[in-house]
């Protein structure tokens, strides 16, 4: 059976010199950071992607391990296993870049659960980083790399410098890449449980799978929180090796960010007009590189508590793009309703009671799920 390497686990990333954060970015100085991953997908072998993308020196890492998890900081030890990178157990990641390990011959399944240590030596200044890793991280001083439990630990609720993994899967295997914000990436869900709503969509699949590329704060249009959606096509889908299918919720935040940062100031966001453009645009490029495009309705979100959010021309905004999202006119393969899945009955634009993380912006871990139970199956030919 021909093999070769599929993407079956993604970590979008973030600069941390915005100028606007919603996470606080940080670095680190000889420590060792350990975070957790679950595979969407399985093969007999895998590698790992690590990044300094966003960084203003090179980084050094003084070593790399991959375990099995067992829980919290936790790991097996007889599973520790150390990673080489061109051969070498040390690597330095230059200013902009990513690498990518040597092959580890493991076989792993779709669900596995790996933890993965970094030393970091040096002062790796503000780190590329991510808003919601799939669990709690954990960072201690000193090098840990091999440690069954990390004992007085820092915890990190976002991720660092660790951006995915790869799998030897047949030659045949095809995934989603599930493309756009918080609504993807699953912010407000229960850490450690894998239940984004793609995650759950996800554990629906017969072939294939879905990894994600979500971005909370992420725009269409405009850069921060993240560089803006457009400008990621090229890298977080395209360059996704075994990717045919895009799944993609965008827009709250490029109508609702720009309120929230001029607070108590007023702000603009774009027209629907502009909106659609983008939309058009996206839809566009990855149809032009041969993938199945499936939309999404913005969801609902009056009420949330972040102020200078929810405003009345960003309304009238989500409404008229949702519009026409369930029209016949838009550019995508198909258009998944999710806001119809989770909003209000007595009140379509908030969100219903139950599937409310709390802030009427974010959905909590059931509606996901009704997102995700929303899907049809048909559309994901994987």
């Amino acid at each position: 059976m021909t093999t070769t390497w599929i993407a079956a686990h993604r970590i979008a990333v973030i600069n941390p010199h915005e100028a606007f954060h919603l996470f606080e970015p940080r670095g680190f100085s000889d420590q060792t950071i350990r975070q957790s991953i679950r595979l969407a997908g399985g093969g007999e072998a895998l590698r790992l992607r690590l990044s300094n993308r966003y960084g203003k020196e090179p980084l050094d890492i003084g070593g790399a391990h991959l375990a099995v998890r067992t829980h919290g900081s936790g790991i097996d030890p007889t599973s520790d296993t150390p990673l080489h990178f061109a051969g070498s157990d040390t690597a330095t990641i230059p200013v902009g870049e990513d690498i990518t390990s040597d092959p580890v011959e493991l076989p792993v399944n779709a669900g596995e659960e790996l933890t993965v240590s970094l030393y970091l030596p040096g002062d790796t200044g503000l780190s590329t980083y991510s808003a919601v890793p799939y669990d709690i991280g954990h960072a201690v001083p000193g090098n840990q790399l091999s440690a069954e439990h990390l004992h007085n630990t820092e915890e990190l609720p976002t991720g660092h410098f660790l951006t995915g993994v790869d799998v030897l899967a047949p030659a045949d295997t095809r995934i989603a890449v599930a493309f756009g914000d918080s609504w993807i990436e699953g912010a407000f869900t229960t850490p450690g449980t894998d239940n984004s709503f793609p995650a759950q969509l996800n554990r629906r699949l017969t072939r294939g799978w879905i990894v994600n590329q979500g971005i909370s704060g992420n725009r269409l249009l405009t850069d921060e929180i993240g560089d803006h959606l457009l400008s990621r096509i090229d890298h977080d889908v395209l360059a996704v090796p075994g990717v045919s299918h895009a799944l993609i919720h965008i827009g709250l935040n490029d109508l609702g960010l720009p309120g929230l940062i001029a607070h108590p100031e007023p702000a603009e966001g774009p027209t629907a007009a502009e909106f659609i453009a983008g939309l058009t645009t996206l839809a566009d490029r990855l149809h032009t590189a041969g993938l199945t495009v499936i939309g999404s309705t913005i969801g609902p979100y009056r009420g949330t508590v972040h102020e200078g959010y929810d405003t009345e021309t960003g309304q009238t905004v989500r409404r008229d793009v949702n519009a026409w999202l369930l029209g016949t006119d838009h550019p995508f393969d198909a258009v998944i309703d999710i806001a119809a899945a989770v909003a209000d009955p007595a009140q379509p634009d908030r969100i219903r009671p139950e599937f409310n993380a709390g802030d009427g912006l974010h959905v909590n871990d059931a509606g996901a799920k009704a997102i995700a139970d929303a899907v049809d199956l048909s559309l994901l030919k994987l």
